[in-house]
């Protein structure tokens, strides 16, 4: 496969970006999607940023397995791509969380039925600048300290007294991404987060900022830190440094976290194309994941997402 870390690092995945499947430059390749035909058609998903540099390789290597299949795959964050699934605009809703009570409803309420689809497993990172020589080491109780608006004005001496009396400068994905509503779940516990952050749907938005800041710090998926690691200096959690080896144990808790894609039941029955595609994902997932920087699952979890999509034709 395509060395996809160098090219996540160099595009810039915006809220607008469509990830659009064109087969001229990789036809050779020939059909390896497994449909034993070349299909026609048009395939369209939107969601998460953090599933997007897995999604992206894996639309640009259909391409050359499916030539006359266009697939699109917008970057609106997890709520927003829920939201365009809900509406029927998409066939596949990426999401880097679980799907909400509120949003399974509305699904069911607009009479879609979908299938919960595992793609790799991720270790929300939160990281600084390469400049910043005083953090190592957050515990949770740092983080909710640091991130929970409470009317102060944040400083590093807060968490450490040896640390430098400078406000720390925030930044965060925005309230559509999944990213936010786990870290809101797990280290905010619901409380609102700091008002001084900048939020952006954008992930590569969040890295630029805290890439120019040493007094900032910034949390995303793994796989950004992996491809910025030159310019950004994770930091460990409760003494955990998030690895591939620590995130798929479960030991760098409680940010590790599965990612997901959502489909929808009846496009994936009724049209080859989106049936094609899905189980192209499925197939090429968890390679896909390490080459950007994420963990695969193990192999009995791409089977059993295989099997639910064979369940639907």
């Amino acid at each position: 496969m395509k060395n996809w870390k160098f090219v996540m690092a160099s595009s810039i995945l915006g809220t607008s970006l469509l990830l659009g499947a064109c087969g001229s430059n990789n036809a050779e390749q020939g059909n390896a999607s497994g449909s034993g035909e070349q299909l026609e058609g048009q395939v369209t998903g939107d969601g998460s940023s953090t599933v997007a540099p897995i999604m992206e390789g894996i639309v640009e290597e259909y391409a050359g397995a499916q030539p006359g299949v266009q697939v699109t795959v917008g970057v609106s964050g997890t709520g927003g791509g829920f939201e365009k699934f809900i509406q029927g605009e998409t066939d596949f809703a990426n999401a880097s969380r679980p799907i909400k009570e509120e949003e399974a409803a509305s699904l069911e309420e607009a009479g879609i039925d979908y299938t919960e689809i595992l793609l790799a497993y991720d270790g929300l990172s939160v990281v600084v600048s390469k400049e910043n020589d005083w953090v190592e080491d957050l515990s949770v109780e740092d983080l909710k300290k640091l991130w929970v608006e409470d009317g102060t004005t944040k400083k590093w001496s807060d968490i450490n007294p040896e640390w430098p009396d400078e406000e720390v400068v925030f930044y965060a994905p925005g309230t559509d991404s999944g990213t936010f509503d786990y870290f809101n779940e797990v280290i905010l516990e619901e409380e609102d987060l700091v008002s001084a952050a900048t939020l952006s749907e954008d992930d590569n938005v969040l890295v630029q900022g805290i890439q120019a800041d040493p007094n900032a710090i910034g949390f995303f998926g793994f796989a950004y830190y992996m491809a910025n690691q030159d310019t950004l200096k994770v930091v460990n959690i409760g003494g955990i440094e998030p690895t591939h080896e620590t995130i798929a144990s479960g030991e760098y808790a409680p940010l590790s976290r599965p990612l997901f894609t959502y489909a929808n039941n009846k496009a994936a029955a009724e049209e080859e194309v989106v049936y094609d595609f899905l189980k192209y994902t499925i197939e090429n997932a968890g390679e896909m994941a390490e080459e950007v920087g994420y963990v695969a699952l193990p192999e009995e979890e791409y089977e059993k997402g295989m099997k639910d999509l064979e369940a639907l034709k």
